[in-house]
């Protein structure tokens, strides 16, 4: 018998479903990702189930032995953590020192075809820190130590990325922190397997002007990393930068790849904060 009650209750149910599926629908403009070690405490697999939910398609900074747990629940890496052999290949020591070329090169040559092999399209770099080096001497080793590794990028279709880092608060000294030095750069290593890593945390506390930016080097960008400004923390109306208005300037120049929210969340439900940085990016 139908009754007025269970008409209410059927609507009232009906109504709470509209609106989960609401809350939960992506645009689909945006390919999102999320970096794991922003997460520490939150095991990966438990991570990769929250990311489904959350609509994400990738956790990123991962290396080989974490590929098959992300292919398990159907997400990619959507930017490999770097190679690194003795010591060599992390932020502070890598490319601009002509003495760290061939130990990097080995550590590369062995990286990149498992990443390949693994359906996965790019792979962190860095430049390591000043130490006293002239930042034009830097440009030319890093060009290259680089340049010896593109062939293998190019053979496998295997981007290698350098991230641009702020030296002013977070790496203090890292040499590729400012965006116009990462372009130089590719631009004297002459690939398209070679781009960069543009971080909006980062590059706001280095220069500002995010989204003019982006509009003028887009073609040397593979890959984008949030954060709020000051202090990493959610993405939301706490910190300076509005992060729909550099998501929307993202997309009209095209861009195809993935944006991965890098920020450290300060509340006590971190999975929260991360769902609503993915909310406020999903223009």
């Amino acid at each position: 018998m139908i009754t007025r009650r269970g008409i209410l209750a059927a609507s009232a149910a009906s109504l709470a479903y509209r609106l989960q599926a609401a809350d939960t629908a992506m645009k689909g403009r945006v390919n999102h990702s999320v970096c794991k070690w922003c997460y520490a405490k939150v095991p990966l697999e438990d991570l990769c189930k929250q990311a489904k939910d959350l609509g994400l398609n990738s956790i990123e900074l991962l290396g080989p032995a974490d590929w098959p747990t992300l292919k398990q629940y159907g997400l990619t890496c959507a930017m490999t953590t770097n190679a690194s052999i003795d010591g060599l290949g992390g932020i502070a020591k890598a490319f601009n020192r002509v003495e760290h070329h061939d130990k990097l090169v080995q550590a590369y040559e062995d990286w990149i075809p498992k990443a390949a092999a693994a359906g996965l399209q790019n792979v962190i770099c860095f430049s390591g820190n000043r130490d006293g080096l002239d930042d034009e001497k830097g440009l030319a080793n890093c060009a290259l130590g680089l340049k010896r590794l593109m062939a293998l990028c190019e053979k496998h279709k295997v981007n290698l990325v350098m991230e641009l880092l702020n030296s002013k608060v977070n790496h203090k000294d890292y040499m590729c922190d400012r965006t116009a030095w990462g372009v130089d750069l590719c631009k004297r290593v002459g690939s398209e397997r070679f781009k960069l890593l543009y971080d909006i945390y980062h590059m706001q506390i280095m220069e500002g002007d995010v989204i003019a930016t982006i509009r003028q080097y887009h073609p040397y960008i593979a890959h984008y990393h949030t954060g709020g400004v000051p202090g990493r923390a959610e993405i939301d109306e706490s910190q300076e930068l509005y992060y729909p208005a550099i998501m929307r300037a993202i997309l009209d120049t095209g861009f195809k790849g993935f944006v991965g929210q890098e920020f450290i969340p300060k509340r006590p439900d971190a999975l929260g904060s991360l769902k609503q940085g993915v909310r406020i990016c999903d223009v």
